[in-house]
């Protein structure tokens, strides 16, 4: 391939290198120039265009993505249309997702023009969510060597999502005198939805003293109809021959692996008995916070073995965050922290009379639904902005342990609540998760890697939910663009702002999820809602 300028009468097959505006005329960049196009440029007075030129045997970057993406071996991956040089690949299950690091490095390796970039393997994904990315750097690439990466590609299945499978899960807790009746209740919520994305449930709990004869022989009464255990420690591991694992081992079975180089998860244990396998929780279980235990938890859903040489190995990457109430906190670093807000004060004024966020998705309502699912993230804190129905929003939220913050503009538009909820901020917060009270299909995990994004990134860009490329929610907003949300006003949200260029914006691409609301009666039920009759009392 030839790059540079080029006289407009050689330029028939050339492809432009940057968009050219010739009268009203738009031409988009990598647009291969025509005869008629010649014309036209010429008729405008040009004389030379900035072009890439392709030579015998090179392929144009779509082509050359497009023929490396249908090389890749896989499982439960979908590969899209090639665009600009680029082909995306994504789940098409839920699951864990698995790559071989050794065909991506191969690849990378041929050629700084072609390259492929993925997901770390053993990430836990989302139906939809993108898994892997093919992408050609120039317009065009020489044909051996896109020949060359299909020729490493077929030697192995190189990309695959294991998905999960629903699972009957044993739970045990054990229990000393200090150990408040609250925790355990909040340890089963929490578990609960882990538990979800897998489509796996709870199938009975027991209760023993903290003794290794009793937990073994709850085991052993659970595993009779439960697929998976889980046992939640009254104290925490303190030696290899304490009471979970002694316990495994007093029902049958062994222990796979106590410790894990994972902070926090350091304390989990895995063992199995009569073929069935048994996780020690570690304390850092009973929060939602991502922890080892949901590493080793992911893997064991969607059928993956879990060795104690495949613990050991997850040392690198296993520093996942600092716990300052540990009782010598190590050094951490300030402005870290994202607060979430729900937004909740709206009229719903095109369902016609009833409330959207109390319509009834699988007998929850949606505001539950919605809020349950930001408290299970990463996100420190959840703070609800009521105006329209205060009293049957919390009524609704009544256990969920949520802030509440009362907008009584609410009728002025949304700009009154989202400026409602940032005032309503700590010092501390590094950035504000924008979570709309509309939107069903929105995860812990979604919000959790629009945290991660931010944090990743320094905590001074915009982080923004997209589908298939196109703007999408929740989004998060870094405490520098603050002092401009509070001077919006009217019925306008925080996209405007986003999209003035006060911050530079990160998509990341939750698939479907991102552009789910319900808006109306009809998205509504489609999304799987039940809206709900009410009457203003008299």
């Amino acid at each position: 391939m030839k790059f540079g300028p080029v006289p407009v009468g050689e330029a028939e097959g050339a492809l432009l290198a940057h968009a050219l505006l010739v009268g009203e005329r738009k031409y988009p960049k990598a647009h291969r120039i025509t005869q008629s196009d010649i014309e036209v440029l010429r008729a405008a007075g040009l004389q030379e265009i900035i072009a890439a030129v392709l030579e015998p045997g090179d392929l144009d970057e779509d082509t050359a993505a497009a023929r490396i993406a249908a090389a890749i071996r896989s499982r439960n991956v979908e590969v899209k249309s090639p665009s600009t040089g680029r082909v995306n690949l994504h789940a098409a299950a839920a699951g864990v997702f698995t790559v071989d690091a050794k065909l991506i490095d191969a690849v990378n390796a041929l050629d700084p023009a072609i390259t492929i970039a993925t997901l770390a393997d053993k990430a836990t994904v989302e139906r939809g969510q993108m898994v892997a990315t093919v992408k050609i750097i120039p317009f065009a690439v020489a044909g051996h060597l896109v020949d060359a990466a299909c020729a490493v590609l077929s030697g192995s299945r190189l990309l695959e999502v294991h998905p999960f499978a629903a699972q009957r899960v044993g739970i045990v807790h054990t229990v000393l005198p200090r150990l408040k009746e609250g925790v355990i209740a909040k340890t089963m919520r929490i578990t609960e939805a882990r538990l979800e994305r897998s489509g796996s449930f709870v199938s009975g709990e027991r209760r023993t003293a903290h003794d290794a004869g009793e937990v073994a022989a709850a085991l052993g009464d659970l595993l009779a109809d439960s697929d998976l255990a889980i046992v939640f420690g009254a104290s925490a591991l303190c030696d290899f021959d304490d009471v979970i694992p002694a316990a495994i081992r007093a029902a049958g079975g062994e222990v796979v692996r106590a410790g894990m180089p994972v902070d926090p998860g350091n304390l989990l244990v895995l063992g199995q008995v009569g073929g069935k396998m048994v996780l020690g929780a570690p304390g850092c279980a009973r929060s939602p916070k991502e922890n080892g235990f949901d590493w080793v938890l992911d893997r064991l859903l969607a059928g993956l073995e879990v060795s104690s040489g495949d613990i050991a190995r997850m040392g690198v990457g296993g520093l996942l965050m600092e716990i300052a109430s540990r009782p010598q906190p190590r050094e951490r670093p300030g402005g870290e922290i994202v607060h979430a807000i729900v937004l909740a004060a709206g009229r719903s004024t095109r369902m016609g009379g009833p409330n959207k966020l109390l319509a009834l998705f699988e007998g929850e309502p949606l505001i539950r639904r919605v809020c349950r699912t930001a408290k299970a993230s990463r996100a420190s804190s959840v703070t609800v902005v009521t105006g329209h129905q205060t009293e049957r929003i919390r009524e609704a939220l009544d256990d969920l342990e949520v802030r509440f913050v009362d907008n009584p503009q609410f009728a002025s538009g949304l700009a009154s609540s989202l400026k409602a909820g940032i005032e309503s901020l700590p010092d501390n917060a590094a950035g504000a998760l924008i979570v709309l009270g509309d939107m069903p299909e929105i995860s812990s995990r979604d919000l959790d890697r629009l945290v991660s994004t931010f944090l990743a990134a320094g905590g001074q860009q915009v982080v923004r939910a997209s589908y298939e490329g196109k703007r999408g929610n929740p989004v998060i907003l870094p405490r520098s663009v603050f002092p401009e949300v509070l001077r919006l006003e009217g019925d306008v949200g925080a996209r405007n702002l986003v999209e003035s260029g006060i911050a530079s914006i990160i998509d990341v691409e939750l698939g479907p999820a991102a552009a789910v609301d319900v808006d109306t009666a009809e998205a509504l039920a489609e999304a799987g809602g039940v809206l709900q009759e009410w009457t203003m009392p008299k």
